[in-house]
Parts: structure tokens; C-alpha cells; sequence
């Protein structure tokens, strides 16, 4: 099932029902069809998503969200991710460097902690979208904030991570724990962050 959560002149974001990590569909009017995180393929699914825009591109924010990555690109969908996440997800056709910059529009803050290379993608131009992955989760008040994993691969690149978030603007934001009556996404979502972090980190 594929919900819309936000509508802008330049693009729209759906929510995929899924079991495991959250996905997105971003329909971008400059880069296509971007599936943040995949579920399992299905081609009624496929179909469904190229009547809103091409499947062009699956990003992944960690490995954690990764299903189904052959049969994806095998419906036209080019893996990006970063390079440290390789192993786990398989081949990617564009590893993402430091803050790279896929489109004028789009680029990627490297936030590795929960994984090795964790990834988020941002959405720069008015009103910012930023995809979180499993970087940040659902705090109490609904809104993403830092909170400790068994998994976490490094607690303290979290937070560096998470302080790197300061100077980012962003109105919306979207997480791999998103539930549809539970999460908040905006808008105003930087600066709800900022509130959750000083709450934690005391900056």
C-alpha cells in the first residue's frame, strides 16, 4: 500500500507498508524515482511506483533496510550507499563519498554509528526533506531523537553525527522506524530535532 505523507511543487513522498525498516518512494521532478531502503520486490508493486515516476534509483541510508537489492536493479533501480556498506548489501553502482552531491538539489551527510557507514539523504531546496534511515528513532514525543541500539557499531560517531546536524535545515524528516500514527515528520522538524538532542546531548 502506498500512502503520500508530503506533496511540494518539485516532488512527492510515499510510504511503502513493509515489514522490517521503513520505505520511502521520493518522486523527484529532477532525479526520477528514488526507493529509500527496498521491500521485498513485487512487480504489481513496481508497476504501481513507475505510474508515479520511474524507478530509477534505490538509496539505502545502511544495509539494514537492503531487500531484495538484485531483483530491485534488475527493474531498472541503480543502488547507492556508501562504500562501507558494500559487504553487507552487495554491489552498489554509485558508493557514495563524503557529502556527495547526486543532483543540484539532493546530496548525502555521511553519519556512520548505527552502521559502519551510515547515510542520510537530504533534500536541500525549501521545504527540506531529510531521510534519517536508522540514524536517529522515535522518541517519546514522536519525533526522531538519539537513542542507544544493542547494535550500534559506534555510539560516539552517533553522536558526532548527530551535532553535525545543526547547521542542516529541513522541514520534514523520515526515519526507518516511522509508523504512519506514531511518528511526527513535520513541519518543522530541525528544529524539534534540536530540541530532542539539547534534551540529550546538552548542546
Amino acid at each position: 500500500m502506498l500512502t503520500l505523507l508530503v506533496e511540494t511543487r518539485q516532488r512527492r513522498v510515499f510510504h511503502l507498508k513493509a515489514s522490517g525498516p521503513a520505505v520511502f518512494y521520493l518522486a523527484d521532478a529532477e532525479a526520477g524515482g528514488v526507493l529509500i531502503n527496498t521491500p521485498a520486490f513485487d512487480p504489481s508493486l513496481a508497476e504501481a511506483l513507475t505510474r508515479i515516476a520511474p524507478v530509477r534509483y534505490a538509496f539505502y541510508p545502511s544495509h539494514l533496510g537492503a531487500h531484495d537489492v538484485g531483483r530491485w536493479r534488475a527493474a531498472g533501480a541503480r543502488t547507492l550507499a556508501s562504500r562501507e556498506e558494500a559487504g553487507a548489501i552487495g554491489s552498489i553502482d554509485i558508493p557514495l563519498e563524503r557529502e556527495h552531491r547526486f543532483s543540484r538539489t539532493i546530496s548525502f551527510l555521511p553519519m556512520s554509528g548505527r552502521t559502519s557507514g551510515s547515510c542520510a539523504l537530504l533534500c536541500r531546496n525549501k521545504p527540506g526533506l531529510l531521510f534519517l534511515g536508522p540514524i536517529l528513532s522515535r522518541g517519546a514525543r514522536g519525533w526522531p531523537t538519539l537513542l542507544p541500539q544493542a547494535d550500534d557499531v559506534s555510539w560516539e560517531n552517533r553522536v558526532l553525527g548527530a551535532v553535525g546536524l545543526r547547521g542542516v535545515r529541513f522541514e520534514y524528516v523520515f526515519t526507518d522506524d516511522f509508523e504512519p500514527r506514531a511518528s511526527r515528520i513535520g513541519p518543522g522538524a530541525d528544529k524539534e530535532i534540536q530540541w530532542e538532542l539539547q534534551n540529550i546531548l546538552g548542546f
